[in-house]
């Protein structure tokens, strides 16, 4: 079953290649959508595709690169768009 998965990561985040490295994770997962820096210091997931995938994705996203140290995720579902043809690192959203 495709959905949409919408993620915000805390923690020590940025800085750390969280970005590049959720960003081949879901690349490898088949996965459409992007990651970005947010202003306040957290992280913005939106992934779409085959549910058991991003539960995959969501699970990396709990752990992190190695140099970052995640303290929260918050996550919400919901019906996918198709808007994305791939997935993406997105500059910060200001």
């Amino acid at each position: 079953m495709v959905r949409r998965l919408q993620a915000r990561v805390s923690g020590h985040v940025q800085g750390v290649g969280f970005r590049g490295f959720v960003a081949l994770r879901a690349q490898r997962l088949r996965l459409r959508g992007y990651v970005r820096n947010l202003m306040g210091g957290e992280v913005e997931v939106v992934a779409e595709g085959e549910e058991h995938d991003l539960r995959n994705l969501l699970q990396v996203l709990e752990a992190g690169p190695r140099a970052a140290r995640v303290t929260n995720v918050q996550v919400s579902w919901a019906e996918p768009t198709g808007e994305f043809a791939s997935f993406t690192v997105r500059g910060t959203s200001y």
